[in-house]
């Protein structure tokens, strides 16, 4: 089973997003500037606030999955960030950047024949590769979809 290349395929599409719901590349694309650190009424995040959930609940996976040194932010607060508005367009991009280039290596270590996906992470309590890559996946599915939410409030969704 840890070689079973359709499974892996299963994943990293479900990664990947796109089949069942927005990838990322499309709940981002073209998001404005003057828009990212709006919450609009009766929401509870901006833009930015899930962008970087995302990224640091992603990162947190990512790490957990591959380093046994790792330490999981506090949560919950540990998981968002301290402000509602980026501080620049430029943090906005490398926090994309980094979500980006996180999701890449989880891909990575889901496509690895070498990676058993069914093993249990020795530094963990049960969890294995597919189930943190299933996690990784169905959070950031919710979350994309909230970020679809907030552009159709704030009337940038296309």
């Amino acid at each position: 089973m840890s070689n079973n290349k359709a499974l892996r395929q299963h994943l990293l599409n479900l990664l990947k997003g796109g089949d069942a719901h927005v990838g990322f590349e499309s709940a981002i694309k073209n998001f404005p500037a003057n828009l990212r650190g709006k919450r609009p009424k009766g929401a509870e995040h901006s833009a930015w606030g899930v962008l970087e959930h995302l990224r640091i609940a992603q990162w947190d996976i990512l790490e957990f999955s591959r380093n046994p040194g790792h330490r999981s932010p506090e949560f919950p607060g540990g998981y968002w960030p301290s402000t509602q508005s980026p501080a620049s367009e430029k943090a906005w991009d490398q926090s994309v950047q980094a979500f980006r280039k996180d999701l890449e290596a989880l891909c990575e270590l889901v496509a690895n024949e070498s990676t058993d996906l069914l093993a249990v992470i020795p530094h963990g309590d049960g969890q294995s590769v597919l189930r943190e890559a299933l996690l990784a996946a169905d959070h950031n599915a919710y979350h994309l979809g909230e970020l679809v939410l907030l552009r159709r409030i704030l009337g940038t969704w296309q």
